[in-house]
């Protein structure tokens, strides 16, 4: 651990601390949700990576194994139970596959999001 080096201004003497460099990648749903979830219910850890500047690597790479364990789940569970027919009954297809997707992601949540 390096030590924090202070410069005086006025009567104060302020620590010399410099971000690193912005992530261009933007968050999105799941990275946003597990950012929400460290600040509401793990306060020391989100204060941990926060310091340490991890926590935006942290979100985007819990966000990307969120998207990837949601298409391997969406495809497990397209070939258990094969949707309808999308061309003869287009509600009942778009029921079937939001059924889907919301278990899938449930499990994604409690596995990813919420641990």
């Amino acid at each position: 651990m390096t030590p924090i080096t202070y410069t005086r201004h006025g009567d104060y003497l302020l620590p010399d601390i410099a971000l690193g460099e912005p992530s261009l990648e933007p968050l999105t749903k799941y990275g946003l949700m597990r950012l929400s979830y460290l600040k509401h219910h793990r306060p020391i850890l989100y204060s941990r990576l926060l310091l340490s500047e991890r926590l935006h690597r942290h979100l985007l790479d819990t966000q990307q194994a969120a998207y990837e364990r949601m298409n391997t789940m969406m495809t497990g569970l397209i070939e258990q139970n094969p949707p309808p027919d999308k061309a003869t009954d287009n509600l009942a297809w778009a029921a079937h596959m939001n059924a889907l997707r919301h278990s899938a992601e449930e499990t994604v949540l409690v596995e990813l999001i919420y641990e």
